[in-house]
């Protein structure tokens, strides 16, 4: 049986082999890729690099790196998804390309994990209109003794990756699946685009790793252009490996989830529902994870996905019979299980179990609510003569105290009532839409943007970061940033609402940095001496034993992969239009730079 431990170590330990350098994972929160609320592979806090930034440590990068995506929640508790993983990633920053990048795949699967030949299929990119199809990639595997029949074109929307945003690096993939049955696959696959599809809908593979080849550059009229510097990048799911290797048939069998399956069990008198099961023990160490990179529960940003993840477990703990609080149990078990891996874990234990317990003590009194709001509902509809509770009352009670739709079922039928639950799934469904369509420039990729404005105002973090150290005191760090084509957000611990003369002294010393035209360059030096230097930054999420640091005159030296402008001037100015609070003990700032003040 493989270890999860044993596969991270094959993985780091191969590909350093190759001449890659070993970088450690960053944070859940994004502080180099403002374009992202959670870090959602290992190339995000990479794009500097990929976009001709030069890493400290080489073009040749390898790691794992801790992710979450909230995109397919709805589908957790099935055989695969998650909103926590890890990424086993390396990376080529203009060096090696299709050859070096598939031989090392293969040699990986076949060789180090010793997967049989006869249990892998690849897919390449079939071409079309805008880009020839990828016969580079697929005469590599075919070099390496892939039958042809097991090589399979499919199209843009499953062989492609990018652009981020409407321009921008992007390329074709090439993907890699494990074979379950490899007789009845070759059955029904048959060498066809249709007969793959077909033995993916009969969940005969799974997609285990995926190269990504960065070579073109779409352009504003549609058309793409060779990029000068080709990139690799490349992904495979932790959780999803050790679980084919090991035989299982979905990724909550693994030594990863029986701790937490193990108490949950323990604590819940209803066993035989497998999906809240699951649910609980994924969100359970999504939250915990994201505690450990400082996010706390609250209405906005990262903080409302914490929130959305706890209390949706809570619910489904409730389902399964769970009483009282467990979350923080949990937690706990989740960090002893991960420290030796990611040691932040350990040093934060009790601010974790703090933000655990608090926000499961708050939502108990939410759920309190609810129920006094259920009873007002009964009463309405009785005196309405009514005995249904229509799907708009249901949602409410769903999306205002978090009643799962079964539980509003079960307390109408205890109340002799129905509940109308396509009108609750038309709802429901609205919903949904309109969440989608909110958030999705805010989980746009990382390389969406990284236009001029974006340079001044990333730059503009870093003065506004150093500025609120000196006149709140030495307490504040960076919690998180986010830039779009208007403003700058910036979240940093401090308790108190800003004063006006704080907020009026800030701004003048962003300000008078900006008037002096301080030249902005970066120096490659060791961590340590990072820290003599003076430089501020999330030291804990350091990449390797090098970093880069941007120096902007006596006014900021800061830990950071860019990009920049090359002097302050280019700001024109800066003005603060917000300062509120995010979460407890967090504050976030809304601000702007001249060519934005309008």
């Amino acid at each position: 049986m493989l270890t999860a431990k044993e596969l991270r170590q094959k993985y780091i330990d191969f590909f350093v082999s190759q001449g890659h350098k070993q970088i450690q994972s960053a944070s859940l929160v994004p502080a180099e890729d403002p374009t992202v609320l959670f870090t959602t592979a290992g190339m995000h806090p990479l794009v500097p690099y990929l976009m001709g930034e030069k890493h400290p440590e080489g073009v040749r990068l390898v790691n794992y790196q801790k992710c979450v995506r909230t995109g397919d929640i709805d589908e957790v508790g099935d055989a695969s998804h998650l909103t926590f993983f890890e990424m086993l990633g390396n990376w080529s920053m203009g060096d090696y390309f299709k050859k070096e990048a598939i031989t090392w795949s293969f040699q990986f699967l076949t060789e180090v994990l010793e997967i049989p030949l006869e249990k892998l299929a690849f897919t390449c990119f079939e071409g079309d209109d805008d880009c020839p199809r990828d016969d580079e990639a697929a005469n590599v595997w075919k070099s390496l003794g892939v039958p042809e029949e097991r090589i399979f074109f499919l199209p843009k929307k499953d062989n492609w990756w990018g652009p981020a945003g409407t321009t921008g690096p992007c390329g074709p993939d090439t993907e890699m699946f494990f074979i379950f049955d490899p007789k009845k696959f070759d059955e029904v696959a048959q060498g066809t685009k249709d007969g793959f599809n077909a033995a993916d809908d009969q969940n005969l593979m799974v997609e285990v790793w995926n190269d990504v080849f960065m070579q073109y550059n779409k352009q504003e009229d549609g058309s793409f252009v060779a990029l000068e510097q080709k990139n690799v990048d490349t992904g495979m799911g932790l959780e999803r490996i050790l679980c084919v290797l090991n035989g299982f048939d979905n990724v909550y069998e693994t030594e990863l989830f029986k701790p937490t399956l193990d108490k949950i069990k323990e604590l819940a008198t209803v066993h035989d529902d497998i999906t809240s099961l699951r649910i609980v023990s994924d969100h359970a160490r999504t939250m915990t994870f994201m505690a450990g990179d400082h996010v706390r529960p609250s209405n906005m940003g990262q903080g409302y996905v914490m929130r959305r993840i706890m209390r949706r477990a809570i619910r489904h703990g409730m389902k399964i019979g769970i009483q009282g609080h467990f979350l923080g149990d949990l937690s706990e078990i989740i960090i002893d299980q991960y420290s030796d891996i990611y040691p932040e874990l350990s040093q934060k234990k009790e601010e974790i179990l703090k933000a655990v317990r608090t926000e499961e003590e708050q939502f108990t009194k939410t759920l309190a609510q609810g129920m006094r709001e259920f009873e007002k509902v009964t009463e309405k509809l009785r005196e309405a003569f009514s005995d249904t509770i229509d799907g708009q009352t249901a949602f409410h009670l769903y999306d205002t105290y978090g009643f799962p739709i079964e539980m509003t079922s079960d307390l109408a039928t205890e109340n002799s009532l129905k509940v109308d639950l396509e009108g609750f799934q038309k709802a429901f469904e609205q919903h949904q839409e309109l969440s989608r369509t909110a958030s999705a420039g805010q989980f746009a990729g990382g390389l969406s943007d990284h236009s001029d404005e974006s340079k001044r105002l990333h730059t503009a973090t870093h003065l506004l970061h150093t500025a609120l150290k000196k006149v709140l005191g030495d307490h504040v760090e960076q919690r998180g940033s986010n830039i779009n084509a208007e403003r700058l957000r910036f979240d940093f611990t401090h308790e108190e609402k800003m004063t006006p003369e704080q907020k009026e002294e800030v701004e003048k010393m962003v300000n008078d940095a900006i008037l002096a035209e301080i030249d902005i360059h970066f120096k490659e030096m060791s961590f340590d001496d990072a820290k003599a230097a003076g430089a501020i930054g999330l030291f804990e999420d350091k990449y390797g034993d090098k970093v880069k640091v941007y120096f902007m005159g006596d006014y900021s030296t800061e830990v950071c992969g860019g990009p920049h402008v090359s002097n302050t001037r280019e700001l024109g100015g800066f003005k603060i239009k917000k300062e509120q609070s995010s979460s407890a003990g967090v504050r976030r700032i809304k601000a702007t730079v001249a060519a934005n003040q309008e």
